[in-house]
């Protein structure tokens, strides 16, 4: 006589596994907490997408091998993982210090993201970085309180000033309180064993696109060149499309991000340059001796040799003028506001002195900010 399964019993075995499981998902979850105190001493972002699929790409080869539904198994792991990307941020609320909250514009693995790192890591109390699809979304969070500073690509060296970032400053409602030069070093990345005369796509930053303009035209001339809203993101297009006659100009990290391989290096000029600015809600204070710069938006009245006269007023006062940029106004055809970095601080006497001499040749005149001038990069 067959002997029934006594449903008590095996009712009595899936507690007690299921207590196993919620055990192990307790430790996980702690593991948590250090995942994000590393993050927040790295500067890393809490989300880390690649990670993420390659973990999920091993538990669904796991499951397949211990007979379960890899797609099922791939569900439930989604939620583990989004639980404790939520364990992250709370953590986030129960520290006693609140970290920096630092916005920048694109992924990770992008310049922006790159420089953050760069100057923000291992900065005490810790820095929560996010990144932003595009510049204005990062500069908005910004002015909503959402994050505490954002950094923002300004000029390079090779192609020149980033003018989204020059109009997103003249809006208003925020300030330039640092700078920061980093240097560029471009790949051209592909999926592995692509090869370069069968790539007919290069993806980027319209920036990188002009920078590495003349490797373009030589090395790959039957590519076409795409403008993309990032470099990281770009890579990550290249990744996600699969498709070997694609390939995107970025950096080196992007490549071990996204799981690329460098086909070309060496793609722009030797000893290019980017200036970022960080960008805050107020200005910060400037301890005294400190080699600073001071950003200026103006507009000048209409009228014939106001510009030259501006230029010829700072000079008398011995202010060295550094930078100047023109964008067109929006709505007033052929009229044009100036930015300028100026040396010396604005609450200096000559610096001030200079602004009041300027001032009736404007309609408007804005300080951007006050900030420590950035070491010039030797080559």
């Amino acid at each position: 006589m067959t002997t029934l399964p006594d449903l008590d019993a095996i009712r009595t075995s899936i507690e007690r596994i299921d207590e196993e499981i919620l055990d192990a998902l307790r430790r996980r979850m702690d593991l948590a907490d250090d995942v994000a105190k590393a993050k927040l001493a790295a500067a890393a972002p809490f989300r880390d997408q690649r990670r993420e699929d390659l973990l999920l790409r091993r538990i669904r080869t796991r499951a397949a091998e211990h007979g379960l539904d890899p797609h099922e198994v791939e569900r439930i792991w989604r939620l583990f993982i989004d639980m404790s990307v939520a364990r992250q941020h709370e953590l986030v609320t129960r520290l006693d210090s609140t970290p920096l909250r630092v916005g920048y514009p694109g992924v990770e693995g992008s310049y922006s993201h790159l420089a953050a790192r760069r100057r923000y890591a291992h900065r005490s109390g810790g820095v929560l970085l996010t990144g932003f699809d595009l510049t204005r979304e990062a500069v908005e969070a910004l002015r909503r309180g959402e994050q505490d500073l954002v950094l923002l690509p300004i000029e390079n060296t090779t192609a020149g000033s980033m003018n989204e970032t020059y109009d997103l400053l003249a809006e208003g409602g925020v300030v330039i309180t640092a700078e920061l030069v980093s240097q560029v070093d471009h790949r051209l990345l592909g999926l592995p064993g692509a090869r370069l005369e069968d790539l007919r796509e290069v993806l980027s930053h319209p920036q990188a696109l002009a920078q590495c303009e003349t490797f373009l035209r030589e090395k790959v001339p039957w590519a076409r060149a795409v403008p993309d809203v990032d470099t990281g993101g770009a890579a990550q297009k290249v990744r996600e499309r699969n498709d070997a006659s694609v390939a995107a100009i970025a950096s080196e990290t992007a490549a071990q991000r996204f799981g690329l391989e460098v086909l070309a290096a060496d793609l722009q000029p030797a000893f290019d340059y980017t200036r970022f600015v960080e960008v805050g809600r107020e200005a910060t204070p400037l301890a005294p001796g400190i080699p600073c710069k001071t950003s200026l938006m103006v507009m000048l009245e209409h009228r014939p040799g106001t510009l030259g006269e501006m230029l010829q007023r700072l000079t008398l006062r011995g202010v060295n003028l550094s930078k100047l940029e023109s964008r067109p106004i929006p709505g007033q055809p052929w009229q044009y506001r100036f930015y300028l970095d100026v040396e010396g601080h604005a609450a200096s006497a000559a610096v001030t002195a200079a602004l009041e001499d300027i001032r009736p040749l404007t309609s408007s005149l804005r300080v951007l900010g006050t900030y420590a001038r950035a070491e010039a990069p030797h080559g």
